[in-house]
């Protein structure tokens, strides 16, 4: 018979943290943890960068979500996510958001440990648009996509 433990749930989990260097500046943010490295070992991460997913390059120009909004204002139409050079990728954040829940979904993904700060996966704070270093309070297009 079959417990929950032989089936443990899958968790997608922000690229970056997994030490590929998929990074606006071309660099990860490699995260070292035991219970990363149970869940790898298991082969319960699923892995993905919801900016490359959206058709991003690496190395890209950094972006933030414009005017202190959040991901749930790009995702309602309210806001734009700018790179510093002026150029709007608020489709492609959106693509990608949505193709990260796709993917999710299809690997039976139950939980999700994305990068936080991060236009795309930030889930408690977000960069405020000013590029300035300074965050607010608020989530990026794909973590409000998962909420």
């Amino acid at each position: 018979m079959k417990t929950s433990n032989d089936n443990p749930s899958k968790i997608l989990i922000s690229a970056c943290l997994l030490g590929h260097a998929v990074r606006y500046d071309g660099k990860d943010k490699l995260l070292c943890h035991p219970a990363i490295e149970r869940w790898n070992e298991e082969g319960r991460l699923v892995t993905i960068c919801p900016e490359m997913a959206g058709g991003m390059a690496v190395p890209r120009p950094p972006a933030e979500i414009e005017n202190g909004a959040s991901g749930l204002d790009v995702l309602e139409g309210r806001a734009r996510v700018i790179e510093i050079t002026g150029g709007d990728v608020t489709a492609q954040f959106v693509a990608g958001a949505r193709k990260a829940l796709a993917f999710a979904q299809d690997n039976g993904c139950r939980y999700a440990l994305l990068i936080d700060g991060s236009p795309s996966c930030g889930s408690v704070a977000v960069y405020d648009g000013s590029f300035s270093g300074r965050k607010h309070a608020g989530n990026g297009v794909t973590a409000a996509l998962f909420a």
